[in-house]
């Protein structure tokens, strides 16, 4: 497994694991397969995988629980992303970003990943009622404490994200990124590679849509949050399956698999982009790490461009009030 460099100085894996999908969003979350789920962290290892990320917020709590019992006693092993701001207990908040709240948040993923210093800590949205430098601010301290290694942001703006780096160094940035949600090309990026930040791909693979399993909305089972989402209802879906359909003939060419093209695609982009695509099952691990042995041509890439809209999916990414919290 090559290796790629966040911002200043963070190394790890040239593509990561995404780890949402284990115990919530994805599939229906009665039927959650704790044991599968490990099996597929311990592929991911097996095959060089050493960059995990979750979130206080995905379950909530029990990922972070999940990854730290699959990580015991290899900790030394991997990089460790997590995130916070989400509130899942606050009646009050959706978002919560005050100063005085980021301490109790880190320690208690400290805690759940069974671990004493978080190599990324991310803040999972930015709080509407609190500027980002005070937030930003706080998080700085639980660097100086050894609490932290690194900091990041997640769907931020450019803006947003040259305010936050005035105050303390930001390592990486996280949004949405892929061969149908490419947002992040109108300020967000121009940002990250002006002030030397890195950028985490989440989503690579258009919360599965890009690997071609997806042909109907009956594809996805009953509580699948996937479901209640703008660009997999009715009208929208029919479209944005036509852009599945241009990636799946450029892959069937080429002799490999449309989650492989879209991810040498993202791969592609930058060498400071890593893709940290989700999965539940072992073989889709295999499947992802070999995305990284592709090269795509020019010639494949200008057919890759001229074949999906200028842009991209159609639909909102989120819900309702959801999309209000994203700002790139």
């Amino acid at each position: 497994m090559n290796r790629r460099t966040l911002g200043q100085g963070l190394e790890v894996s040239e593509i990561g694991l995404g780890c949402m999908g284990m115990s919530t969003a994805y599939g229906n979350p009665e039927t959650r397969d704790d044991a599968q789920s490990l099996a597929t962290i311990n592929k991911a290892l097996e095959l060089g995988v050493s960059f995990f990320d979750t979130a206080d917020v995905y379950g909530p709590f029990v990922n972070e629980e999940l990854l730290g019992r699959a990580l015991a006693g290899r900790r030394d092993q991997v990089e460790l992303a997590t995130k916070f701001s989400l509130a899942s207990g606050l009646a009050d908040r959706h978002v919560d970003g005050r100063p005085e709240s980021v301490a109790g948040y880190c320690d208690g993923s400290l805690a759940r990943l069974g671990t004493d210093v978080i190599d990324l800590y991310y803040l999972h949205r930015v709080d509407p009622l609190v500027p980002i430098e005070e937030t930003v601010g706080a998080m700085g301290e639980l660097v100086a404490a050894g609490k932290v290694r690194h900091l990041g942001l997640s769907e931020v703006s450019g803006e947003t994200l040259r305010r936050a780096s005035k105050v303390h160094p930001i390592t990486a940035v996280q949004s949405e990124y892929s061969i149908w949600s490419r947002t992040p090309e109108q300020t967000l990026l121009p940002a990250a590679a002006e002030l030397g930040v890195g950028f985490v791909a989440y989503s690579p693979l258009g919360r599965g849509m890009l690997t071609g399993a997806i042909t109907t909305i009956d594809d996805l089972p009953e509580g699948d949050w996937r479901r209640a989402t703008p660009r997999f209802a009715d009208e929208n879906f029919a479209i944005n399956r036509r852009i599945v359909e241009a990636i799946e003939e450029i892959a069937v060419g080429k002799g490999v698999t449309p989650a492989q093209l879209a991810l040498a695609w993202v791969l592609s982009r930058r060498d400071d982009i890593v893709p940290i695509p989700g999965t539940t099952k072992p073989a889709r691990v295999v499947e992802n790490v070999a995305a990284t042995e592709l090269e795509l041509t020019d010639e494949e890439l200008r057919r890759i461009d001229a074949s999906i809209p200028a842009g991209g999916a159609v639909g909102a990414r989120y819900p309702g009030e959801r999309n209000g919290y994203v700002e790139s």
